[in-house]
């Protein structure tokens, strides 16, 4: 686990799950939300380790590796609020969320990022510096497009370009290094990104955490928040963002 103390008095416990899922809780006073439920035990003792009443989820999309811990929580914490995105069906949601909506005691606003899902939900903690974006952005990644379009998703990612280069960015899984080894293929002449790959690879070495991220170094060395950067868009010839983003995604799926 690893527990960063952000502005705003806002502490996030970060926490391996799964395979390759990163869980979070995010705690401020007498409120403790789970940001999504990967594994319902895992997150009951972590909860219990420090001393915290769940009060709140926060789901950003329907996966199981995202909800599926709901029920099992909600029989353990059943005063605990549960929000998710308004257009999804997502098991025990009681606040259905969308794009600026406050949430979590007023601490959060929650951008729809359609994409890998069509109802996929971000929680922005501005006051604090922090973005959990779920399966939206990942490091020199993105989602796969199970559900959206290549126009949804470059419109949420630019949504995401927009907020302030500082914000850390707690994405869902640790993809790092599969990551850059194709961005390094598809964004040649990016000094950034091939420095960051060879920072990457020597982390993954010693099985260091590559979460969180921030959106200045996303939108330096990821490929999918620069497909309206002239140099990638000449790679993949093409002049259009979202031609772009789309060619950058097959390419990708298929590497």
């Amino acid at each position: 686990m690893k527990q960063y103390n952000l502005p705003n008095n806002l502490t996030v416990i970060q926490f391996r799950a799964l395979s390759d899922n990163y869980g979070y809780l995010v705690h401020k006073g007498e409120h403790t939300a789970a940001i999504d439920t990967p594994d319902a035990s895992l997150i009951h003792s972590i909860l219990a380790h420090y001393g915290f009443q769940l009060t709140h989820i926060l789901n950003t999309h329907h996966h199981a590796d995202h909800a599926g811990g709901n029920a099992n929580l909600l029989s353990l914490y059943p005063d605990c609020e549960v929000v998710g995105p308004a257009n999804e069906r997502i098991p025990c949601i009681t606040t259905p969320a969308g794009e600026n909506d406050v949430v979590f005691n007023s601490l959060a606003t929650v951008y729809d990022t359609p994409g890998h899902t069509s109802g996929h939900i971000v929680y922005h903690f501005a006051d604090s510096g922090a973005l959990f974006c779920g399966d939206t952005l990942f490091a020199m990644g993105c989602g796969r497009l199970f559900e959206g379009t290549p126009a949804q998703m470059w419109s949420s990612l630019r949504k995401l370009k927009a907020l302030p280069d500082d914000t850390l960015v707690f994405c869902a899984h640790e993809y790092t290094l599969a990551n850059a080894k194709f961005a390094v293929t598809a964004d040649v002449k990016n000094e950034n990104l091939a420095e960051r790959y060879q920072l990457v690879q020597k982390q993954r070495e010693k099985d260091e955490w590559t979460v969180p991220t921030t959106i200045r170094l996303e939108k330096s060395t990821n490929p999918f928040m620069r497909a309206d950067e002239p140099s990638l868009q000449a790679h993949f010839n093409t002049t259009d963002p979202v031609e772009t983003f789309a060619k950058v995604r097959h390419a990708k799926d298929v590497f």
